[in-house]
């Protein structure tokens, strides 16, 4: 990726430029300190003057009011607000009409900043006082107050703060009173420029002492630069929070989230006082020194696939090429390209009136639609259809382009959703809530309306990431994500009576995704690089779980290393330093996932045979018990040295009724309640009894006994002989109650389970001839 740079000759305005700010993708407007407001047209590549300022106006910043306030969408901005030199603030129409000017603070108005709604505007000056506006510029409050001058100012993702600088260091400050006040020293010189980013929550900081860094939102250093050999003058992050922009002395860079640098480009431009990027995310303007406005597009982003790259040579053009036989195709576009996907076999571009769909089989016909709206913000894929998200909303389409759904959840903002906090599988949608960062909203795909009976998945942590696996049925579906304090946790999407059961599956895991291919998850741990090759193995059986687990060393990834692709076998990790590291994982489990989901479970032994691997047989004794088949269960559990098991499985074998077969197999799993059940619904109330007295589940045996009024001796005489082995004294009061003037006869209640027993074994017997019976005719 990089930045072409395009400067005209001489420059429009005669100083310095003080700031600059785009209306819609192609328009924007320039202040300078020669007092002109000067639109530029880069469609038509025409300047024209919009005002000449007072002589005693001098412009230092200017913020467009945002487009889309509630319910009123408007196509572009129609008002800006422009902060200047004489302490004042002057809210001025597109059309270069002042509309209002309002004494704000002694001294220069250093920055102003309209919230993400348009509600409220921040404006802070030299006399270091932080002040809120409301729309129509009446003050609300002085925020805060300070002895140094306060260069730049930030909202944060929820309007709720604002992030300043005081000197050396960073302020964030809530806006309700007495809320806790965060500080920290950012930089070793003066702070000239913050942003803060609405989609992934982190800051941007530029100092005098020539360094650019990268922080969370709790004032964690994530990057910290080389120091450069200007000040930096200006920062900004894009839209979609993927990349930032820095501006200094005859340079402009373009990195990465992570701080990186994909481009440095030194244009003739003096110090580069401020940096606006397009509403799409793919042109930047700065504002030079030298009188001049410096425009960058961002081109030569690539995208890969199996043997497919993809990258974007012009704005309009792309460049399609396949290693394995080094054929190149050229895609033109009609508009601009401004983001694109390129997965499952299939390339999906978004211009900024319409969406392409291109085949790899076929990239000459590809499938043309129109946009609703023209910004694409996000593109997520999968093997059936695909998923855009623009300002309007969220739309899914069939790879025919054919519309599917557009799910919509209260209080729902486009604007701030990322591929961490959305995800998408064949039959699910899933998407992160902003407002309460621990739940997640689930809908079907096909009809865009909430999962099952419409209960909200809820987690007791804030969530950070989220995954769906990709493959299987519906009913099977997973999510894995990562919460605040970085645990990966898994649970099924169905949504049905019960609440399903969150599981922890690894602590201190930074980044993860799902095989396309078969549900196997990767994810990074703290130094070390982890494959679950059977995730589901957590609700079957949790003991062999470390068993199925792929680990090697991560430290050659060095830190904060981020997982692009999981395709096949192979999986894709970006370091720190930007450069990309292909780790190619066994092929094997991927072949079992295929044996086992088309139920070909002699196939399945024979590979495990084969391969001679404990985490295949793990996986394999896994798969067995939970699709019911306890014949390749138990060679799978003997292979991996689990003897317990396999007699245990034998004694279920023995059994007489299916019921009493499953609810066993359901207590191999821990799914205790289940099997309880399974067994009462069948009418064997003492088999459910017997499960929770082996279990030593004293209190529930009793309770069943007492509701079904039978085998109260019983449940009691096993509590004597529990408590006489222990040499311990009743205490429960309830078994005290019940004990109260009863003896203990044993050859009583052998009789009795002989009895039960015999009666199971009949019951079974007739429902099989019966069966025998109905087949004949």
């Amino acid at each position: 990726m990089r930045l072409k740079i395009s400067l005209l000759k001489e420059p429009k305005h005669q100083e310095l430029v003080s700031c600059v700010g785009w209306t819609t993708a192609e328009e924007l407007y320039s202040c300078s300190d020669d007092h002109q407001i000067v639109k530029w047209n880069l469609l038509t590549s025409e300047t024209s003057q919009i005002v000449k300022l007072p002589d005693d106006i001098y412009p230092i910043d200017l913020h467009w009011f945002p487009k889309s306030l509630g319910i009123k969408k408007q196509s572009q901005a129609e008002s800006f607000v422009l902060t200047s030199s004489d302490g004042k603030f002057h809210l001025i129409s597109k059309l270069g009409r002042v509309e209002k000017s309002v004494e704000a603070h002694c001294g220069a108005v250093l920055a102003g900043r309209w919230n993400y709604e348009g509600t409220a505007l921040v404006t802070v000056g030299e006399d270091g006082q932080i002040k809120i506006w409301s729309k129509t510029g009446m003050l609300r409050s002085t925020l805060a107050q300070q002895g140094t001058p306060v260069y730049s100012v930030a909202w944060g993702p929820d309007s709720e703060k604002v992030l300043y600088t005081a000197g050396k260091q960073l302020i964030i400050k809530p806006l309700q009173p007495n809320a806790k006040v965060l500080q920290w020293k950012a930089h070793d010189g003066i702070i000239l420029k913050v942003d803060w980013n609405s989609v992934n929550d982190l800051i941007l900081s530029a100092g005098e002492d020539c360094k650019y860094k990268v922080w969370d939102s709790y004032g964690r250093p994530l990057y910290n630069s080389q120091p450069h050999e200007h000040p930096i003058t200006s920062v900004a992050w894009a839209p979609d929070g993927e990349l930032f922009a820095v501006g200094s002395f005859h340079t402009l860079r373009l990195c990465d989230k992570t701080g990186w640098s994909y481009a440095l480009e030194k244009p003739n431009t003096g110090s580069i006082f401020n940096i606006a990027w397009s509403i799409d995310g793919t042109q930047i303007a700065g504002a030079c020194g030298n009188g001049h406005v410096v425009f960058a597009h961002v081109v030569e982003q690539r995208w890969e696939w199996k043997n497919f790259q993809v990258t974007l040579t012009k704005r309009r053009t792309m460049q399609v090429r396949n290693v394995l036989n080094d054929a190149v195709d050229l895609l033109e576009f009609r508009d601009r390209v401004i983001k694109a996907s390129l997965n499952y076999a299939h390339l999906v571009v978004s211009t900024s009136l319409q969406c392409y769909v291109f085949s790899t089989k076929n990239w000459n016909t590809p499938l043309i639609f129109d946009l609703k709206e023209g910004t694409v913000s996000l593109i997520l894929q999968a093997e059936r259809h695909f998923l855009l998200v623009d300002g309007g909303g969220i739309y899914l389409y069939s790879y025919e382009g054919r519309f599917i759904s557009s799910p919509k959840f209260p209080g729902m903002r486009t604007d701030i959703l990322n591929a961490q906090t959305v995800s998408l599988s064949n039959d699910t949608i899933a998407i992160k809530d902003k407002a309460d960062e621990k739940i997640i909203f689930l809908f079907e795909a096909s009809t865009g309306k909430p999962l099952g009976d419409g209960k909200l998945l809820s987690h007791k942590n804030e969530i950070l990431e989220i995954a769906l696996d990709q493959k299987g049925l519906t009913n099977d579906r997973k999510i894995a994500f990562i919460d605040k304090n970085r645990d990966l946790c898994i649970t099924s999407v169905k949504r049905f009576g019960k609440e399903e059961q969150i599981i922890k599956l690894g602590t201190m895991v930074h980044t993860l995704a799902w095989s396309d291919t078969c549900n196997i998850l990767c994810g990074l741990q703290d130094t070390r690089f982890t494959v679950w090759y059977y995730p589901n193995t957590v609700y079957v059986d949790r003991d062999i779980l470390p068993k199925t687990l792929f680990e090697r060393d991560a430290s050659e990834f060095s830190k904060n290393p981020h997982i692009v692709s999981f395709v096949g076998n192979q999986v894709t990790i970006r370091r720190a330093d930007g450069s990309l590291v292909h780790i190619s994982i066994s092929p094997y489990p991927a072949i079992l996932h295929e044996y086992v989901s088309s139920s070909k479970w002699e196939d399945a032994v024979r590979l495990c045979r084969f391969v001679k691997e404990q985490t295949m047989w793990a996986c394999l004794a896994a798969m067995a018990v939970a699709n019911r088949d306890m014949t390749t269960a138990e060679i799978a559990y003997a292979a991996i040295g689990e003897i317990d098991k396999v007699q245990y499985i034998n004694s279920i074998k023995e059994l007489p009724s299916k019921e009493s077969k499953m609810a066993h197999i359901l207590m191999l799993s821990g799914n205790i309640q289940e099997a309880e059940m399974i067994l009462l619904q069948a009418g064997l109330v003492y088999q459910a009894i017997q499960i929770n007295i082996n279990l030593y589940n004293w209190e529930r045996a009793l309770e069943l006994a007492v509701k079904y009024k039978t085998h109260v001796d019983t449940v009691l005489a096993y509590r004597q002989k529990f408590l006489e082995t222990f040499g311990k004294q009743e205490t429960n009061k309830r078994y005290l109650q019940y004990a109260e003037g009863l003896q203990i006869d044993w050859e009583k209640v052998r009789a009795k389970i002989e009895m039960e027993i015999t009666k199971e074994r009949e019951r079974s017997s007739s429902s099989q001839s019966s069966k025998n019976i109905g087949l004949r005719h």
